[in-house]
Formats: structure tokens, C-alpha cells, sequence
């Protein structure tokens, strides 16, 4: 499973963005996938994960009620619209996949789209 992240960019504070993830070779195969972000200095943490039919859906605490992920699996594709974006957003982006639906420790992942909220 080959995973492209897309659709970083600069955005004002409380702006949106929306990241794109296409996998590629055999699609997403089945598996659940995720997003998450390593901010300058800090460790790579969690931000959302969606099961392969969209059936549980989690995010880390503190973007909940702003960002949602979705997927299209006709299109190989899952989403993340980021709304109210704050400065502490500001992070590279990856996009992850794998059979276990909690993504402990995906096996898959995309190179990294870079969001940078400005205040």
C-alpha cells in the first residue's frame, strides 16, 4: 500500500484546509487509516483514525468538533477537513494505514503534507 498525502498549506488562524490521502498499488486494501501530525520539536502523535467502512471513527481530544475524517474507498481516498485551525495545529500531517483498527503501530505510511496555521 503506497499512501500520497496532499493538501497542506498556510492558513490564517480559524481558517480550514483540507488534507487528502490517496493510496495506491492495491488501495487501501481493507484497512483502517488515520492521520497523524509531528509538530516542530515534538513527538508524532494521534490525531484521527477511520475503520475501512467508516462504521467507529476516533480523534484526539483537542481537535474534536473541528476536524473530520472521512474516507471514499471507491476513490482510494480518505480526507481530513480541518476547520477553526489554531496556531498548535501547526504540524507536518501523515496519513497511516493498517489492519489493525487501532493503528498502534501502522505498518503504512505517506510522506508527511505540511499545515502551517499562522495567528
Amino acid at each position: 500500500v503506497l499512501l500520497q498525502a496532499s493538501g497542506g498549506g498556510l492558513v490564517q488562524a480559524g481558517g480550514s484546509l483540507t488534507l487528502s490521502c490517496e493510496a495506491s498499488g492495491r488501495g487501501f486494501n481493507g484497512y483502517a487509516s488515520g492521520w497523524f501530525r509531528q509538530a516542530p520539536g515534538k513527538e508524532r502523535e494521534f490525531v484521527s483514525a477511520i475503520t475501512w467502512r467508516g462504521s467507529s471513527i476516533r480523534y484526539r481530544d483537542s481537535v474534536k468538533g473541528r476536524f473530520t475524517v472521512s474516507r471514499d474507498n471507491t476513490k482510494n481516498t480518505m480526507y481530513l477537513q480541518m476547520n477553526s485551525l489554531e496556531p498548535e495545529d501547526t504540524a507536518v500531517y501523515y496519513c497511516a494505514a493498517d489492519n489493525d483498527p487501532r493503528l498502534l503501530r501502522p505498518r503504512y505510511w505517506g510522506q508527511g503534507t505540511l499545515v502551517t496555521v499562522s495567528s
